[in-house]
């Protein structure tokens, strides 16, 4: 392990502020630059013979941390000594059952057992269903399951090491203070706060050196149970750090991990050194605030990714290269679908082909709710405050509103539509014979999204859903759930998705009764066994108002996108006061409320389906559905007239009359543009009324009359085949 080298620090330095140490550090740095670095810093102790760009001396911090640790875990390993072993009896995930010593035993002995092979590919643990160290002992008998990268746990486990291992880095080269450094779905990241200072990329190659010194020296990971009063002795230089343990830390104790020189509150689990980490990459930086509070102060956020074996990371570049390619807001320039305009942040530019694409989405649903019993609403944009603190909104969600004073009261943009659903439901007494009630709403919503928080269509601040609630009584849940499932099915078939489903069940803080929960979580459970589709439990994730129903699409990338969502909701019904009568009498009862969207966001799913297709739009969506090329100017009129013909029947053409290109040149313009179809015209189908249709894929279809191609392509529209240009 490096040392610190905090011996060349001034003594004073340790009674400065943390403003006055970080400009003290500023300036040393500054002087040996102006000594010849050349914008370098200087090698740090224990970096003498490597070259490494870090500061010297190290943070006082770290040198500190380390010696409160070592005196901490050398009490608990005499604690540990001093623990009574009992034979203990170890159940794998495959039923078989190994002996073991409590206290002593640890997961990778256990996996050593089996194969050095296992050993060695395995990342993480689970005892008794919670992730758990592989070097820690194990305390009694327990189920057993080894995880490796390929699933999801063992990526998060292993992206949270590595963001320790950026920490590390982070600490030597700047010498600021860590905030958070989670997993996230695609890597990790790490949040420093610097004193009048910002991340730069060109610093990437350094931190990225001083991280692969890090894995080099196959740092152990360290687990270590401390109480909290000596945390705060620990951390009493970070007052980022201080303030997570006095507001969110309510137990006497909590653990802390320690890789070479790096120490960092964390929960865990990690993986056991640094040398798994086979490649890494930084991807990017930006700024942030703490806590994502704009008031808060601010913090310089860097990306990372890492990988068990060096063939991932170039397998994860090239697709990142793939992704670039297609990310939406380059081709929607491009392509001239849309844009943003920084004087209306969050909010799109539908451009006529764009808004070709919202409309025939926002068709699409309208089409399947006529078929499936539902009933649009229009529904008001602004409303008083009074609703949302009826709803309960007010008083969790007022911050993310878009809110302004009206004759002295408070109004607000909706951010969703239930709540005035539930005003229309109550606007007179229903009968059980209405139930069940699907309303459907396609209004404008608006979210007060952070700034730093937009990005393209994906989060936003001004957009639509389609977005349906169904009030039912809760024998008919079933049922409308079967129907919710076959609903998003068939709109997913026709996307060309697959889709995963996640059955969200009771958290520990919820309301209402557990008998009402069980019954709905089991007609859940029930319906979607029948659907026929796998599902994957997730136990207590559900909101505290009812159990939901998450389905997770892939698109062409093998991405995973979350859209559509089935929610039950028995708490909003109660706020609104919300009845129907049975018929039996004067007796009311409670509706369930189900929160349904498919599409989810309009904006979002453009999104997704843009870069899903790379542009190349299926015919039933495509903003340019043909291309009338002439062969030569004086079929011009023809070409145009064709072309209207098209227009009036309802489909996106266009005609190329540019007389200074050919028309192998005007052919392959259109087919590079994604033209689903090339209508080549010339003499001979001027005197027959015809056109020579051929694909953006080149695959000629021949001479057809104009009626026929019409005919056909409404067709091909209506059918909403992924495949129309080789079905014509």
């Amino acid at each position: 392990m490096a040392e610190s080298g905090t011996k060349q620090l001034d003594a004073d330095v340790a009674a400065l502020s943390l403003s006055d140490e970080q400009k003290l550090r500023r300036d040393l740095d500054h002087e040996e630059k102006e000594k010849g670095d050349k914008g370098k810093k200087s090698k740090g102790k224990g970096a003498e013979n490597s070259g490494l760009a870090e500061l010297n001396p190290w943070p006082e911090y770290i040198d500190f941390r380390l010696k409160m640790f070592d005196e901490l875990h050398d009490r608990y390993q005499a604690e540990l000594a001093a623990k009574e072993s009992s034979p203990i009896k170890i159940t794998l995930r495959d039923g078989k059952v190994v002996d073991g010593q409590s206290w002593q035993t640890t997961p990778y002995d256990v996996a050593a057992g089996i194969s050095k092979g296992l050993a060695d590919s395995v990342v993480i643990s689970k005892v008794n269903g919670e992730l758990f160290d592989l070097d820690r002992p194990l305390e009694g008998d327990c189920q057993l399951q080894l995880i490796k990268f390929d699933e999801d746990e063992g990526q998060a486990v292993f992206w949270h090491s590595t963001a320790h291992v950026l920490g590390e880095a982070m600490e030597r080269y700047y010498g600021g203070h860590l905030c958070y450094g989670p997993p996230i779905e695609n890597g990790f990241y790490y949040d420093m706060f610097l004193d009048q200072r910002q991340v730069s990329s060109n610093e990437f190659s350094d931190l990225e050196a001083l991280m692969k010194s890090a894995v080099k020296e196959k740092q152990q990971f360290v687990r270590l149970e401390v109480k909290k009063e000596d945390l705060l002795e620990m951390f009493k230089f970070n007052e980022f750090k201080q303030r997570l343990l006095r507001e969110r830390v309510q137990t006497p104790t909590t653990t802390v991990y320690r890789n070479g020189p790096f120490i960092d509150l964390c929960r865990g689990p990690h993986v056991r050194h640094t040398g798994k980490i086979k490649a890494l990459k930084l991807t990017k930086n930006s700024s942030t605030y703490w806590e994502g509070n704009a008031a808060a102060e601010s913090l310089q956020r860097v990306y990372g990714i890492s990988f068990p074996d060096t063939k991932q990371l170039k397998e994860w570049q090239k697709f990142q290269e793939e992704a670039a390619k297609r990310d939406h807001r380059k081709l929607g320039r491009d392509h001239e679908l849309f844009f943003f305009h920084e004087l209306s942040p969050g909010s799109c530019f539908f451009l006529p082909r764009g808004a070709h694409i919202y409309n025939k989405l926002i068709e699409f649903i309208r089409e399947e709710y006529r078929r499936r019993g539902f009933q649009e609403v229009i529904t008001p944009n602004v409303y008083n405050s009074k609703l949302w603190v009826t709803s309960g909104h007010w008083q969790h969600y007022a911050e993310n509103m878009f809110s302004f004073d009206v004759e002295k009261e408070k109004f607000a943009l909706k951010p969703m539509n239930c709540p005035g659903h539930c005003l229309m439901f109550d606007m007179r007494p229903r009968s059980w014979r209405e139930l069940p009630l699907r309303m459907a709403d396609f209004g404008v919503l608006h979210r007060n999204e952070l700034s730093g928080a937009l990005s393209g269509l994906t989060r936003v601040r001004r957009f639509q859903q389609d977005d349906a609630h169904i009030f039912c009584a809760s024998d008919q849940i079933k049922d409308e759930i079967h129907g919710c499932l076959d609903f998003l099915q068939h709109v997913y078939s026709v996307f060309g998705f697959t889709f995963k489903l996640f059955l969200s069940t009771r958290p520990d803080k919820f309301l209402g009764d557990i008998e009402v929960w069980d019954n709905a979580e089991k007609q859940l459970q029930d319906t979607l066994d029948e659907f026929g589709e796998k599902w994957v439990l997730n136990p207590g994730d559900g909101a505290f108002y009812g159990p939901k129903i998450d389905i997770q699409i892939m698109d062409a990338l093998r991405r995973p996108h979350q859209c559509a969502t089935i929610q039950l909701d028995f708490q909003l019904p109660q706020r609104f006061n919300l009845t129907f009568m049975t018929g039996e009498g004067d007796e009311r009862r409670r509706p369930v409320i189900i929160h349904r969207a498919i599409l989810g966001s309009v904006e979002r799913m453009i999104a997704i389906l843009t870069e899903n297709y790379g542009g190349k739009w299926p015919f039933w969506l495509s903003p340019r559905q043909a291309m009338v090329v002439p062969v030569a100017p004086k079929y011009d009129t023809y070409a145009e007239q064709v072309r209207q013909q098209l227009h009036s029947s309802g489909f996106c053409s266009d005609s190329d009359l540019d007389h200074g290109d050919t028309l192998n040149k005007k052919v392959r313009n259109a087919q590079l543009a994604q033209y689903n179809f090339i209508l080549v015209v010339g003499q001979k189908e001027v005197e027959n009324k015809t056109a020579n249709v051929r694909t953006r894929d080149n695959v000629v279809h021949g001479e057809h009359d104009i009626p026929t191609i019409i005919d056909k392509f409404k067709g091909l529209a209506q059918a909403k085949l992924l495949d129309a240009e080789s079905q014509f």
